[in-house]
């Protein structure tokens, strides 16, 4: 049982991965529940990051699918300036941890690396993602997605294919 789980969880995040690789950006929208949060909390200091979205800064965050579904209407129209043209990116994700909760959903702790290209620059992303997974029917939808950013600098325009 212990390998199924960890078996549909990682193949549940892979695909999300490939999707913002490869931009299928209708196809990663609907990895998520319409009540998701998605959420990256800033720094308090060296060791601590906030812990209140409504009340903290944070690097970004939406409260449900809605705000996500607007900023994919930016990126494919063009409207986005930051996001023309689109970098190439790789998503690397490891150490995934899933442990069934009582309430039937999964928390999942994994660690990434995101590497992108854009203009003739290279650059690296890391950290650590917090995931809270709910069935749906044979697989997985996202209910809360906490993006730990590890960098100390972020040199561009951070977006959600950076990450």
């Amino acid at each position: 049982m212990k390998d199924d789980l960890q078996h549909s969880v990682e193949a549940f995040l892979y695909t999300e991965s490939e999707c913002l690789d490869e931009k299928k950006w209708d196809d990663w929208l609907a990895l998520f529940a319409d009540d998701c949060e998605y959420w990256i909390p800033s720094w308090h200091d060296e060791h601590e990051y906030t812990s209140d979205p409504n009340n903290e800064l944070s690097l970004m965050y939406y409260n449900s699918k809605i705000g996500l579904e607007d900023r994919i209407f930016r990126i494919k129209s063009g409207h986005s300036s930051a996001s023309t043209p689109l970098p190439r990116t790789c998503h690397l994700i490891t150490n995934v941890r899933p442990t069934m909760q009582d309430d039937g959903t999964c928390l999942v702790k994994t660690n990434w690396s995101v590497h992108y290209y854009k203009a003739h620059t290279e650059g690296h992303f890391f950290g650590a993602y917090e995931y809270v997974l709910q069935k749906d029917e044979d697989s997985w939808l996202i209910k809360n997605k906490k993006i730990i950013l590890m960098n100390d600098r972020i040199p561009t325009v951070l977006d959600i294919y950076h990450i």
